[in-house]
């Protein structure tokens, strides 16, 4: 069951980073003053930290029933953590698009965890 969940969510998930991803050209190309040149891989990192804690949060509940809320905390440390780990190098890296990147990261933050909210809410009905 963790398994055809997990492909699922996979598949869901890149149908929502694809639809990002074409917003996101579609933006650089008509208004890059407003739009971090970062924005790709903002949203390749989303992806990626999505997959890995969305997994931790299956598997506390299909493997681990009674651990739910403990796997969940995890992933959200994990997700946190390497948030702030990659604002705060590509700040660094990169102080003229800081303000930039900063509100785009914000937008998609809030965009991804609407979508995991969503399917969380989705897997806990089935």
């Amino acid at each position: 069951m963790l398994r055809n969940s997990f492909k699922i969510y996979i598949f869901r998930l890149l149908v929502f980073t694809i639809i990002l991803t074409s917003i996101t050209f579609c933006m650089q190309f008509l208004a890059p003053q407003y739009v971090s040149p970062a924005l790709p891989f903002i949203v390749l990192f989303f992806f990626i930290i999505m997959l890995i804690s969305h997994y931790i949060i299956l598997r506390g509940i299909y493997k681990e029933n009674k651990n739910f809320v403990a796997n969940y905390m995890l992933a959200t440390i994990i997700k946190f953590l390497s948030y702030i780990i990659f604002i705060v190098t590509y700040v660094l890296l990169n102080r003229p698009d800081a303000v930039l990147f900063g509100v785009s990261f914000i937008i998609l933050y809030f965009l991804y965890a609407i979508f995991e909210v969503i399917t969380i809410k989705l897997e806990k009905k089935s």
